[in-house]
């Protein structure tokens, strides 16, 4: 057993050592201005979604129905706290818009693939050096639960108002 774990710190390392000589090959900046290229984006990407799904998984969340007047509560609440960076949660703002990384549309696919329980422990928790704050000190359970079900509504009023 101990011969394995040497083996996965060993790994682990030269996984650590070829990912930093990738970013020192591809002359990566860290400025926000700067579009991130492939393989950032893919790491923080596959990264993001693990630990996300991992730490919603173990809160053994179960959202509450669905119901208009929550949703609608959700969008009052979103346009109160959230609309500074999201924008109307299809078209960021120009802060939005000049964060890094971008802030997404969160009718889009990529938004719409996580669980009601991963969205809500986004809304809560945050997402460490993304610009994207936690509301747990801010707000209850059942309003972050709006807010999941406001996000659900948006690739349904996109698709209204095309």
């Amino acid at each position: 057993m101990k011969r394995q774990k040497a083996w996965l710190w060993i790994l682990a390392i030269v996984i650590g050592v070829i990912v930093i000589a990738g970013f020192a090959a591809s002359r990566a900046s860290i400025s926000a201005l700067d579009p991130p290229g492939q393989f950032e984006t893919a790491l923080a990407t596959r990264a993001k979604h693990e630990l996300v799904a991992r730490a919603a998984g173990r809160m053994r969340l179960l959202p509450p129905p669905y119901s208009d007047a929550d949703a609608k509560s959700g969008k009052v609440l979103f346009s109160i706290e959230c609309a500074s960076c999201h924008g109307n949660g299809r078209e960021p703002s120009r802060i939005g818009q000049a964060m890094y990384p971008r802030v997404p549309d969160l009718g889009s696919r990529e938004v719409q693939k996580w669980s009601d329980a991963e969205l809500f422990w986004i809304i809560q928790h945050g997402i460490r050096l993304s610009g994207m704050p936690g509301f747990k000190n801010m707000d209850t359970d059942p309003q972050i639960w709006n807010l999941v079900q406001y996000i659900r509504t948006l690739p349904k009023s996109a698709a209204v108002a095309q």
